[in-house]
């Protein structure tokens, strides 16, 4: 058959369409949605089949996702062979783990393998991911995923006896001080190579806010030239094959909304130990309406990501932080770009909190890593990010990456405002963060919200809650429905 670029984008999922009269269709008893491998130039792909009626294609014509075509690395009208994919033999053991069952280590990696060549549909993943969630992974299990995760990718490797790490686990708005620590922690002399993660069920994750400043898709050649001559990156993680089998997680975890704690623990430790990291601090927000929701539940999670870590080979220091309300003031890629770059440049103006809990991550990384002493570590960042050196070590990364540059404005900015006076007594993260993704986060970079008021703070009536950011007036509505019937910032008059 020939091949046929429609310029269909499925967010990840290999997609092939074929005609319902094709001689392919009719030969193998194919129909909608199974599974078809397609072969050319040395290169094969397995994509998810859809049929069409006649127009779209010829009879001997197959077109092609966008995903699908890039995998393939396909040219216009090239021919190819098709024909029904395998089955995944490591679907026996998801379903195993399904029924209750326990994996091994050889289990993982053979599920991993297959991950990795695509032999898993979208539905199988979220199978495999639900059942880690209903039948959460011991850490015999956590330890075995995150090693097979590893396995399957690259790897990098520092000629520097520490390579330090910072990790937050999510779920608080605005929490974006990974660009802030990794300035403050390279300007001391540390060696950080940072792979962050676009957003899974955030409005922004940090390489989506670090894009709209510098470029964030390196390869490994220029992320270790990067590296050498600045001694950190901040860097999207899915533009390189460190633990790629992740980055297909990550893609269903965000359609599903979940992110169970073993798949969690392996996601992050196996993304540390292939960049080569031997020393991680990991920010575990707590509150309410954050991700992890007890300091009872923080201290489990501290204790397995240490557990975990200590047999992969990492020292793994976590925080137990404050996650009752978001971290400064923007929430989406653009409005926490601007918070970042204001705590940098000292501006007057600069968000307290997002300073003072970089502040603190960076004090334990640098004791950590050696670049204070034990209880310096405060009073060395406060003066690395104070006189401007970590500003300038930041600007001297995004040069190298690629040029420094400034975040986009949006289109269309609104005020919400409070109703009535009073104090405010709550703020609803999870609220807060669809908020800003009906307005357009994180795929239109400008978009999201910008607070004016946090937990204690008292309003009059008619004054701003918060500015909601986007590209149209639609977006803007939608926001504004979902707030009218779910306010996410509570007012005691």
């Amino acid at each position: 058959m020939r091949l046929v670029r429609v310029g269909l984008h499925s967010q990840g999922e290999p997609l092939a369409l074929m005609r319902t009269d094709c001689h392919v269709c009719r030969s193998e008893g194919l129909h909608a949605r199974a599974r078809v491998e397609i072969a050319t130039g040395g290169r094969r792909v397995t994509a998810r089949l859809l049929q069409v009626e006649a127009g779209l294609l010829n009879p001997h014509e197959i077109g092609l996702s966008e995903d699908a075509w890039m995998r393939l690395g396909a040219t216009e009208g090239a021919v190819a062979t098709v024909r029904p994919a395998p089955p995944a033999a490591s679907m026996s053991l998801v379903r195993h783990k399904l029924y209750g069952g326990a994996l091994a280590q050889k289990d993982f990696t053979a599920i991993l393998g297959d991950v990795q060549a695509g032999l898993l549909s979208d539905v199988q993943l979220a199978t495999f991911l639900s059942a880690g969630a209903a039948l959460p992974l011991d850490d015999e299990e956590t330890t075995a995923l995150t090693r097979a995760m590893v396995v399957v990718g690259d790897r990098l490797s520092w000629d520097a006896p520490r390579v330090m790490d910072k990790h937050c686990v999510g779920g608080l708005p605005g929490n974006r001080t990974t660009p802030i620590v990794v300035a403050i922690a390279a300007a001391c002399g540390l060696v950080i190579p940072k792979t962050s993660s676009r957003a899974i069920t955030s409005p922004a994750g940090t390489a989506d806010t670090m894009e709209t400043l510098a470029p964030v898709d390196l390869d490994l050649p220029a992320i270790r030239r990067v590296v050498e001559a600045e001694g950190g990156c901040i860097v999207w993680g899915g533009a390189v094959r460190l633990s790629p089998a992740d980055d297909a997680f990550v893609r269903i975890e965000r359609e599903i909304d979940i992110d169970a704690e073993g798949q969690l623990i392996a996601s992050v430790l196996s993304k540390k130990v292939a960049a080569g990291s031997t020393h991680v601090v990991i920010d575990i927000p707590v509150g309410p309406t954050a991700k992890v929701r007890t300091a009872e539940a923080a201290r489990g999670l501290a204790t397995r990501l240490s557990l975990v870590g200590a047999r992969l080979g990492l020292k793994v220091a976590c925080l137990l932080t404050d996650g009752s309300q978001p971290v400064g003031r923007g929430i989406g890629p653009a409005p926490e770009a601007r918070d970042v770059l204001a705590v940098l440049r000292g501006e007057p103006e600069a968000p307290l909190d997002l300073a003072e809990r970089a502040l603190a991550l960076s004090a334990v990384l640098l004791e950590t890593g050696g670049a204070a002493a034990p209880g310096t570590g405060a009073d060395l960042a406060r003066a690395v990010l104070s006189d401007g050196r970590a500003w300038a070590k930041f600007a001297a990364i995004c040069e190298v990456q690629g040029g420094l540059r400034q975040p986009p404005e949006a289109a269309q900015i609104r005020a919400v405002t409070a109703h009535f006076a009073g104090q405010i007594t709550a703020i609803d993260n999870r609220r807060l963060a669809r908020l800003a993704k009906l307005a357009g986060a994180p795929g239109n970079p400008a978009a999201g919200l910008v607070l004016a008021v946090h937990v204690g703070d008292t309003v009059a009536k008619g004054q701003p809650l918060f500015h909601l950011h986007a590209a149209s007036t639609g977006e803007i509505a939608y926001a504004i429905d979902y707030w009218t019937g779910a306010p996410a910032i509570t007012v005691a008059g």
